[in-house]
């Protein structure tokens, strides 16, 4: 057995998947073969979760079933409320609220004695978290602003209902694409953090519920989530200091600044779910009447472009698409976690059909046949 060390386990190849590919070098991403591309903007969030769980596209009967099934399970018990109520008081962290309710809706679910590795019931769990945390997280926005919760409706899609729970008004249709979108392209992406540690503890025969926790725990990293949030604070700043958005990017880059939003652990070229924001980022601002926040987006891409070999990833233009759509910058962590529930999931479902315990090795480094001394000789 090799004891060579990889940091971060880097190029490690540790499980086999059919739900996510990326090829880092082409730009490329697909769900279990399908190219993102070819459906990021036609398939809704709950279709995508169907592919993701299921392993096929369901028909339209099966994708009204489902949705159904996915829309009933979003109230949430009393208890729940007066616990959201509470973390709302105390200005709680966002990401902090979601891992700590998360693992709190475990006390309701109906099937949580069910075996750790029951598909049937897994997706039954997985339903009830999926539809619930939107619930969750719009109540709490709402709570620390002083305003009441609004109830969730059944009769609206997954994205447009967040959105509706949000703002307490149905947003159009552009607004509702585009978050629906943004769902769609942040809901998988191959053996991520987040993903890793819910499959290591998924891989103990632990519930649902604690690997959906554990992943929010990870996901509440700055090394993982939250750039999206840097990245719009930097656009505020760009805006404020009225300087052109090249000049400022080049005097960050000549401070030694890092620029959030580019780079990434994958992709050597430019993010494919990028572009797909990007569009939507534009039509927003179309829409409003104020451009500027996808004009300072391009024009700081296009410098990166040519004064480094770094290009935007799926971060750099869902941050001025959730500024536009009036959505506070630190809840769009907890919002990546909405989507990415999907994938933690599926992957959990997949560990389980072909569970072993995680468990690697460490090489020790640290001294050896050191003499014991008794704590009255010290």
């Amino acid at each position: 057995m090799s004891d060579e060390v990889k940091r971060g386990l880097d190029g490690v190849v540790v499980f086999e998947s059919q739900l996510s590919y990326i090829d880092g070098d082409a730009g490329e991403l697909e769900y279990l073969g399908y190219a993102i591309e070819d459906f990021a903007q036609e398939a809704s969030f709950e279709e995508v979760l169907s592919l993701l769980w299921n392993g096929a596209w369901p028909t339209r009967e099966e994708h009204e079933e489902f949705a159904a099934r996915l829309a009933a399970q979003r109230d949430l018990e009393p208890p729940v409320y007066d616990l959201i109520e509470e973390l709302a008081a105390r200005d709680e962290n966002p990401m902090a609220m979601l891992r700590t309710v998360t693992s709190s809706l475990s006390a309701y679910d109906p099937d949580i004695d069910a075996e750790p590795d029951d598909r049937e019931a897994n997706i039954a769990k997985g339903c009830r978290i999926t539809a619930k945390l939107p619930t969750v997280l719009a109540a709490f926005t709402r709570l620390r602003d002083g305003k009441d919760p609004v109830e969730p409706r059944e009769d609206l899609g997954h994205a447009e209902n967040f959105l509706y729970m949000l703002n307490d008004e149905v947003p159009d249709d552009v607004a509702a694409d585009a978050f629906d979108t943004a769902l769609v392209l942040h809901a998988d992406h191959g053996l991520n953090a987040s993903t890793f540690a819910s499959m290591v503890t998924t891989s103990t025969l632990s519930d649902l519920h604690s690997g959906v926790t554990s992943a929010i725990g990870t996901l509440a990293g700055s090394l993982h989530g939250g750039a999206n949030q840097n990245v719009m604070r930097m656009l505020k700043e760009i805006d404020e200091s009225d300087a052109d958005p090249g000049e400022w990017i080049e005097q960050a880059v000549e401070e030694g600044r890092r620029i959030p939003g580019f780079g990434h652990r994958v992709y050597s070229v430019r993010d494919p779910r990028a572009g797909i924001l990007a569009s939507y980022s534009e039509r927003l601002g179309e829409q409003s009447g104020d451009r500027k926040w996808y004009d300072y987006s391009v024009a700081v891409e296009e410098h990166m472009s040519e004064v480094t070999r770094f290009s935007p990833n799926v971060d750099f233009y869902s941050a001025s698409m959730y500024y536009q759509m009036g959505i506070p910058m630190d809840i769009y962590t907890p919002i990546f976690a909405l989507s990415r529930v999907g994938g933690w999931i599926a992957h959990m479902l997949e560990q389980y059909e072909d569970n072993r315990l995680i468990r690697p090795r460490a090489r020790y480094i640290g001294d050896r046949g050191r003499e014991f001394v008794p704590l009255d000789e010290r």
